[in-house]
């Protein structure tokens, strides 16, 4: 182990790092674009095809067997590149509603996020809830309306209902030239000169992009009223709506907005330089014990994502650790702040999605991974020794539960042991019920029944069955009084089940048995949210 470095070393890594998620409604074109963002930055050299299930490429986001069959992203996936001598953690997460709870976790994790948007369907439901969490954490929020190679809504239609779905003034940085068969490329607004790209080219050289003034005689000869027509229409916003002001993207209160289409690299450079420029470097994060900076010399991480098998013939369990301050040396002693466990740091790594290599340090703003056998737990805190905990990692009480049962009876243990570590990483909520010794799961939509029971298949081989099961909500329970939250679960022991840790749980089958019990239990707290691993709950939480 050698001195960490100083703190002006640390800080200047700190203002090297970007670390952001990407979000949106289902099939909006976000993989693709997590995909041209690294092949643009040279992470990789050739695109894999979201859509192309049956071809031997994939997405490099999309690792799980299930992924590359059905063409969707049903788990968030950790990205790191380099890109003007900044390092970026891009943190591709689901779009599917029903892995929402994984979405965030994620969010906690990053400083910025970018928005994709559908062309042709604007702001969608899923994008409407994402952008909720966004702004309750004043994120920064940067906004790409993508798909403009087809026939979309009008621009300007999009900005309207893009500014008010979000609750904030929404700046355009580009503007489109044409769409659908007629997409020339795009307005860089700031520079009166256009991009101009050739379209379904999946190797990208960024110094040959042509790029024309948009007062070139050529330029409006060759384009006609396409260009005309969206010079008149830059001039318009730019008369309706107010400058980019850097502060105002800072608190959350701006979005820039950029127009392209992924799959033909229109507009994915303008978005890395704008992640270079203008996104947020770390900033300082809130535990129950006090403020933490990233600058600070003493190391600190938390874990918001756990993911089994991403080796499945290792059988490995790896945590994802947002580093928030000081200097990570692989092989440094941590400590886990919930129990005081010290836990071995020889084998943290850093990912590429699936691929990973052992990773010698790291800084606040990155994203790490602990392998583990069940000792970290989501919401963990991680520290040279200071007890501090984490603030704001959720946990939502499910909507839709399933009985869980094995299809062979000599696979029981298989079955255990692949639910402990599914409900470890936040696939599924898994509840064991205090009376009884069937299993019960709980999810937010049927694709996540169906990812877990593939999942115990595939990689634990335990067929299963998913019955249907007589309860509709849960609540995760609270007292001051310990003896009366004794009384209360002993009282109702046949509705009482306890979580992946150990947390009690009551289980109703319609609402009007919860508030039947919330009326004759005035000292019972019942808790639609669990905060994180530490057993912070929270009671009203609008969903």
């Amino acid at each position: 182990m050698t001195n960490s470095p100083p703190s002006q070393i640390i800080a200047n890594e700190v203002s090297r790092r970007r670390s952001f998620a990407i979000i949106s409604h289902p099939d909006a074109g976000k993989t693709t674009l997590t995909e041209k963002l690294l092949l643009y930055a040279g992470a990789i050299q050739i695109a894999g095809s979201v859509k192309a299930r049956k071809a031997s490429r994939h997405a490099t986001s999309d690792w799980m067997e299930i992924e590359k069959q059905r063409g969707i992203s049903v788990a968030s996936s950790v990205m790191q590149m380099e890109y003007r001598d900044c390092i970026i953690n891009l943190l591709d997460t689901p779009g599917h509603q029903d892995f929402s709870e994984d979405t965030y976790r994620v969010l906690t994790a990053v400083d910025s996020a970018l928005m994709v948007i559908d062309a042709a369907n604007g702001v969608e439901s899923q994008t409407r809830r994402l952008i909720d969490v966004c702004r309750a954490r004043n994120t920064p929020l940067i906004t790409f309306i993508n798909k403009l190679d087809r026939e979309v809504k009008r621009p300007l239609d999009l900005m309207d209902e893009i500014e008010e779905a979000l609750g904030m003034s929404v700046v355009p940085m580009t503007w489109p030239v044409g769409m659908g068969k007629s997409f020339a490329g795009v307005i860089d607004i700031s520079q009166e000169a256009m991009r101009m790209f050739k379209a379904g080219e999946d190797r990208v050289d960024i110094h040959t992009e042509k790029r024309i003034s948009i007062h070139d005689p050529a330029l409006a000869s060759q384009l006609g009223d396409s260009l005309s027509t969206a010079l008149s229409e830059v001039e318009l916003v730019q008369g309706a709506m107010p400058s980019f002001d850097l502060e105002e993207f800072l608190a959350g209160r701006q979005s820039p907005v950029f127009f392209g289409s992924a799959i033909n690299n229109f507009g994915v450079q303008e978005i890395l330089n704008t992640l270079v420029e203008l996104a947020p470097a770390p900033k300082s994060r809130l535990t129950i014990q006090r403020e933490v900076l990233p600058s600070e010399k003493n190391f600190s991480a938390v874990v918001f994502k756990i993911q089994a098998n991403m080796d499945p013939a290792h059988r490995d369990r790896v945590a994802f650790l947002r580093i928030c301050s000081g200097y990570f040396e692989r092989g440094m002693r941590l400590k886990i702040s919930r129990n005081g466990k010290e836990i071995r740091t020889n084998n943290a790594l850093s990912f590429l999605s699936q691929r990973r290599d052992i990773l010698d340090e790291a800084f606040p703003g990155d994203i790490i991974g602990l392998p583990n056998h069940g000792l970290l737990q989501l919401g963990d805190t991680l520290t040279e020794g200071e007890k501090l905990q984490f603030t704001g990692l959720p946990f939502f009480a499910p909507e839709i539960f399933k009985l869980v049962e094995t299809a062979d009876p000599l696979r029981t243990k298989q079955l255990r042991e692949g639910l402990m570590q599914l409900g470890e990483e936040g696939a599924i909520q898994v509840f064991k019920p205090l009376v009884g010794t069937q299993m019960l799961l709980g999810a937010f939509g049927q694709l996540q029944f169906e990812v877990v029971a593939h999942r115990l298949k595939s990689e634990y081989n335990a067929e299963v069955r998913l019955l249907p099961a007589r309860y509709s909500l849960s609540r995760w329970i609270s007292c001051k009084d310990p003896v009366t939250l004794k009384k209360f679960i002993q009282e109702n022991s046949h509705r009482i089940s306890e979580d992946v840790v150990g947390a009690p749980v009551f289980l109703a089958t319609h609402k009007s048995e919860l508030e039947v019990a919330q009326q004759l239990w005035k000292d019972i707290e019942f808790h639609a949210l669990r905060e994180h691993a530490g057993l912070v709950f929270q009671k009203d939480f609008n969903q």
